[in-house]
């Protein structure tokens, strides 16, 4: 089964959710649960792909978020849901080649309408927007 890419980011967003939770989550059972894989069926590779990305660059992207938060906020201060969202949309912002940085923006914001609230898409956007620029060359 072919699985679109929005549907891809939301499972790792999930499997992102529950690592935070528990770090030794087993993640190839966590995707037979969020998929519906046939038995011989490989997990998607940019599934892996965006979770194993996230999780190798999460002190970076931390980094950049921290830097883009309103004076008096910290890291710890954005919700767990709105920052998995912005470390997901960062990843594919600088090492997904054929993902423009808008359309990873915006893959964010419909994230943002799925798992948390209006509020914090306005939030997200605004963090990205300040972000935003040109992609890294390597990974």
């Amino acid at each position: 089964m072919t699985f679109k890419r929005r549907r891809i980011r939301e499972v790792a967003f999930q499997t992102l959710f529950a690592m935070v939770s528990d770090p030794e989550v087993d993640r190839e059972q966590l995707y037979k649960e969020l998929l519906p894989l046939a038995p011989q069926e490989e997990v998607p590779a940019y599934l892996e792909e965006l979770v194993t990305g996230v999780s190798e660059h999460q002190a970076e992207f931390d980094q950049e978020i921290e830097g883009s938060l309103a004076a008096g906020w910290s890291l710890s201060r954005v919700e767990k849901p709105n920052l998995i969202i912005l470390r997901l949309a960062l990843y594919e912002m600088k090492y997904v080649d054929d993902v423009p940085v808008a359309v990873a923006i915006d893959e964010a914001l419909e994230m943002t309408k799925k798992f948390s609230d209006d509020k914090s898409r306005k939030f997200i956007n605004g963090v990205l927007g300040h972000i935003g620029g040109p992609k890294t060359t390597s990974n």
